[in-house]
Parts: C-alpha cells; structure tokens; sequence
C-alpha cells in the first residue's frame, strides 16, 4: 500500500497525534501490543498527558504539535489522530501529504464530502486511510455476525442497536460543545458506531429519519438520540445512543423469520483498557452469566431461548490488520469509503430530526 513501510522486521514506527482518552486508553496500548509495531511519538501539548505519556511508554518521544512531526516524516511509518473531531481532517491531510500513511479516530471527518477527500488523496499518493472503528470487534458484534452467517436467525427483519448511558450531569469539554465545528453530540460520537456496525451488518441505506434532543439542564448538544435506517437490504435499523437512559435496554436486539437474538451488556475490552489491563490470552472474554439468548416467542429475561456463548472481542485485530496492510499489501480493515457512508446517514438524520422529515439517500 505505501512505499514507507519497512521490512517485517523492522517494527512499525507510530506517531499518535491525541493522548486524552481516545489516545490513551484505546490507540495507544492497542499500538503497543501490535507485533512489530511500536509507538515511537506521541503529540500533545499537556505536560500532564506528556508525563503520563512517559511513565506508561518510557521510550516515546513527545512532541507538542504536530508541526514537528513533518520534518521528521521518514522516520516514522503510520500517524494515528485521536486529537479532537474538528482536527481530524487537517491533520489527516497534512499527514498525507507528507507521504504518511494515516489511521483516524472515528468521526474521520464532519461530513461525507470531506472523507471523500481525504480518500482521494490517500488514492492519488498511494498512501493507506484507515479509520478506527474499533466496535466492529466488539464481542456482540462478532457474535451476532456469526449468528447469521449460520442462518440461526433465518432473514433479519429488524435490527435493534442501543448505546446508551446515565450521565445525569454533563461532563463537559468539547465532545458535549454546542459549536458545530466541534462535531460534538451523541450523533457523531455513539451514533458514529452504531451505524458502522448496521451498515456492516445489513448494506446501504435507502432512508433515514431521526429524533435529536438536548435533555440534560446545561447541555449544550443531542445527549438523546434515535436513528430508524431502511436499508436497500429492506432490514429496518432502530438505533439508540443516550446519555440520559435511567434503565438501560438491551445492547443487541435482531429478529429474524426464523429467531431472534438478545444481549444486554457492553463488551468488556473498553472498562479492561481504562483499568489498565492490556490484551493478553484472556482478552475480550465475557463469563457466562452475560451471555445472549436465541430463541422464538420467549422471553429472554425469564430464561427463554437457549444462551449463546460471546466470542471473544478483538480490539487488537484492528491494528493487525492495519500492520497487514502496510507489510503485505493486505485489506484495509476500515476504509475512509465506508467511514463518508456511515457519514452520509449522520448528516440525514441530523437534518431529519431538524425538519422533523425522513431523508432519502
């Protein structure tokens, strides 16, 4: 994919633009533990995140912007960005057209027409644009895939998606900012997976109608929001992201013609990582007590159904197969194509729930 990747055994060397949440509880160790790669920069102007930086990764170079990545670009071989939304595109594009090969935080861009534009210039300097969608391994996820790939649910009917969260009280900081240009809300940032995971799951959109509110006293954002996607598949997705869900529902909800499949529960590898555990032969195992149910015409919550063991999840795959692609030419496991598509019901349903319409795609 890119002229810039070294031999196999040479580790990989990384630059990690963002060491806040993003940076440092998922890309940064998921880095570290990548065979052959290793995170060689991290950039941020916070002494604090810089000490912290240092105390977790003694051998890490920091540097406070991203201007002093550029002089040096041949000394590195990806840049992953996991600084704030309304950065993402610029340093993307600079970072490519300093001839680097580029992994972005999801939301990739505000809109679909800029992804499109990053893609073409990766396209035009031959370069990899991946973006980290890391919940397409989740361990419900994956489960759920493997569920129909079997036909154990016959054809899915309707998908039901919920991420959702009691957080009474905002917490602040530009995720939860009312300036367009921060691309803050639940919509960009849950709702960025959960229409990854439907669009994966079921193909294109042909409609998308919304509900968006702001509930919280103080928000200043939707920290309440419905998406209802038809698919050209004809497989309705009935999506939910919340920060203000009192009584959680379920994480997965699939019917088919044949069974359905329930799962209560987030996978467990994002708590693991923010706890500082890091992937090792356990990884991403759940104990069976949160296990879903499959079943017809019971209730799951009474026992109904029969309990489907949760694959593991995989955060880690992600950057394997990123390394994959820049050793051998393999996959890219997230393209920016797919990223502008999820973007492309974003934006529908932010203007379906402004105008209180169903948008067309």
């Amino acid at each position: 994919m890119t002229a810039t990747a070294p031999g196999t055994d040479t580790p990989l060397r990384v630059g990690l633009v963002g060491f806040g949440l993003a940076g440092s509880v998922f890309h940064a160790p998921l880095i570290a533990a990548t065979e052959n790669m290793v995170l060689d920069t991290v950039v941020t102007s916070s002494p604090e995140r810089q000490k912290e930086a240092r105390a977790e990764y003694p051998d890490v170079r920091i540097a406070a912007t991203t201007d002093e990545l550029w002089p040096r670009a041949g000394e590195l071989d990806l840049i992953v960005i996991a600084s704030p939304n309304r950065t993402h595109v610029p340093i993307a594009t600079a970072a490519l057209e300093a001839g680097l090969p580029v992994v972005v935080d999801k939301p990739i861009a505000g809109t679909a027409a800029e992804a499109r534009g990053l893609a073409a210039l990766a396209e035009e300097r031959g370069l990899l644009l991946s973006v980290f969608q890391n919940r397409r391994w989740d361990n419900d996820f994956l489960t759920l895939r493997k569920l129909m790939a079997e036909g154990e649910l016959g054809d899915v009917w309707r998908f039901e998606s919920r991420f959702e969260r009691w957080r009474p009280q905002p917490k602040g900081g530009w995720r939860e900012s009312g300036d367009p240009a921060e691309i803050g809300g639940l919509l960009y940032d849950l709702g960025s997976h959960v229409v990854d995971q439907a669009l994966v799951l079921f193909g294109p959109a042909a409609s998308v109608y919304a509900e968006a509110d702001v509930r919280r006293p103080g928000a200043q954002t939707d920290d309440d929001t419905f998406i209802a996607v038809t698919h050209t598949s004809g497989v309705r997705s009935h999506l939910y992201v919340s920060a203000t869900a009192a009584q959680l529902g379920p994480r997965f909800r699939a019917l088919g013609s044949e069974a359905g499949y329930v799962k209560y529960g987030l996978d467990p590898q994002e708590a693991a990582l923010r706890e500082g555990l890091r992937p090792g032969p356990e990884w991403g195992r759940e104990p069976e007590s949160l296990w879903g149910r499959i079943g017809a015409g019971e209730s799951p919550l009474s026992g109904g159904g029969r309990p489907v063991p949760t694959l593991p999840g995989d955060y880690p795959a992600y950057y394997a197969a990123v390394a994959r692609a820049l050793r051998e030419g393999g996959p890219n496991p997230v393209t920016a194509h797919e990223a502008a598509a999820a973007l492309d019901v974003l934006e529908a349903a932010r203007r379906s729930a402004r105008e209180g319409v169903a948008v067309a795609l």
